[in-house]
């Protein structure tokens, strides 16, 4: 059949839950500070659920995140952990790969706060340059405007590392981002910058096929990752907001969500896996689905 990439689901917002910190705006950092063991054991609990590639917990890991609570002078070491994390999760699981998450840098969905690409292009680059070395991959994550994808790629150029970039598209449809901008217009983007696959995430699940209907044309690997939230917020698109703010989904359950998910590949993905609010026990079930239909994950 075909071979399909298989990523991991949740990881900051699965470790806010589990460590019972979700009032805080330090988010999964908090349990990397406090809890790294809980970090490894979630990798791990991914790669045996079937996922070939785990996503460092180093989203949320940007300056500009961590200054305006003083706490800028610790992103070195913060990226040390979220990397030696996944590097002990895949020491019991050989082959497998890891991939560098670069998440928005000063906040999700919210692109109204995207600093202009010449700003971001170095900020972005400072925290691939630490990514690279010990990561298969860099994945951009949730970008939710074109210029925000502008800086983001253009930081990541050059590395001697693939760079995966995801787009999350708004709550109702698949066919804009959440800045209003069509996702069509990512086109030209992509050509210019040539990253080695484009993918949807952090979106409801029910609107990632009409979003592969539009990644389909660019002659680039394809696939989504969607979230469980029953929608964004108003309150979490406010300033210095908490994921308290953020409702999960009572109707998502593993069954549900593969079900959903194996309808994507129909549509021409390749790459499947899950975004906040979809563990590992939604990977074993995807994994499980893509095994039984013959399919083969890489």
């Amino acid at each position: 059949m075909t071979e399909i990439t298989l990523l991991d689901g949740s990881i900051g917002q699965e470790l806010v839950r589990r460590a019972d910190v979700m009032n805080q705006r330090l988010w999964s950092t908090r349990v990397l500070i406090d809890h790294p063991e809980m970090v490894a054991r979630l990798h791990a609990e991914y790669y045996a659920a079937g996922a070939t590639i785990a996503t460092t917990n180093s989203y949320a890991l940007h300056h500009s995140r961590l200054a305006p609570l003083g706490m800028e002078r610790e992103l070195p070491t913060l990226i040390d952990s979220a990397l030696r994390q996944a590097e002990i999760a895949r020491a019991q699981y050989p082959g497998r790969r890891i991939a560098g998450s670069l998440g928005p840098l000063l906040a999700s969905y919210r692109p109204d706060l995207d600093p202009d690409p010449a700003v971001a292009a170095p900020r972005f680059r400072d925290m691939a340059q630490a990514l690279a070395p010990r990561t298969d991959l860099l994945l951009i994550e949730t970008v939710s405007s074109l210029r925000e994808a502008e800086g983001a790629l253009q930081g990541t150029s050059g590395l001697d590392r693939p760079v995966w970039i995801a787009f999350t598209v708004t709550d109702t449809e698949g066919t804009c981002l959440r800045s209003g901008e069509p996702l069509a217009a990512i086109a030209p983007l992509l050509a210019e910058h040539a990253p080695q696959a484009v993918l949807i995430n952090c979106s409801p699940p029910e609107v990632i096929p009409a979003a592969l209907d539009i990644l389909a044309p660019m002659g680039l690997p394809f696939g989504a990752y969607a979230n469980g939230f029953t929608r964004i917020s108003e309150a979490f698109l406010k300033d210095a907001p908490t994921v308290a703010d953020l409702e999960r989904r009572s109707d998502l359950d593993a069954d549900s969500y593969a079900t959903m998910a194996m309808t994507w590949l129909d549509h021409g993905a390749t790459i499947l896996g899950g975004c906040c609010e979809v563990g590992p026990a939604h990977i074993a079930e995807l994994a499980r689905r893509l095994r039984a239909a013959g399919h083969t994950i890489t």
